[in-house]
């Protein structure tokens, strides 16, 4: 069944943003590990220097988990096809003679358009933009300095 309307933000990054809406979080939302998956074998080598650029900084947020790799793999593959379009518009540029004459976009316009539209949605989900960015304060989110013992002794007492 189709959603209509806003597509919900996860938790993690409402929390970032210091939970503008002020509506009350999904305590019960899955919290998979906080720990970026494995970089997949089968990326293109500019979507493998684009996982280990971002993957990183994403999984020390607490926004890149290892359930993400299919959705982050995704945004990998689309900037490295995106970055490809985009060097052979640079080399060669977005218009050619055609043998009969006339004047032609070449298909690499369009090729970049369509994964820098797909880029853009993976950005948004993971907090990649600059305006997803501005929403987020960065000390109410990454400063979980409990400490296992701590949780240990500290689950001991309420027993």
């Amino acid at each position: 069944m189709a959603q209509s309307g806003r597509k919900p933000k996860p938790t993690a990054i409402k929390k970032l943003e210091g939970n503008p809406g002020k509506r009350q979080l999904n305590e019960y939302e899955p919290k998979p590990m906080q720990k970026a998956p494995k970089c997949p074998m089968w990326l293109e080598t500019e979507a493998k220097k684009e996982w280990r650029r971002t993957a990183r900084q994403l999984e020390d947020l607490g926004i890149l988990t290892e359930v993400d790799m299919a959705a982050f793999a995704g945004y990998c593959q689309a900037y490295a096809r995106w970055k490809e379009a985009e060097e052979f518009i640079s080399r060669h540029g977005t218009i050619v003679k055609t043998p009969s004459g006339y004047w032609q976009q070449v298909p690499q316009v369009s090729i970049a358009q369509t994964y820098l539209k797909i880029m853009s949605r993976f950005c948004e989900q993971f907090g990649l933009t600059p305006s997803a960015r501005s929403r987020i304060v960065a000390d109410a989110g990454c400063q979980d300095t409990t400490d296992p013992m701590e949780l240990f002794l500290v689950r001991g007492r309420n027993t």
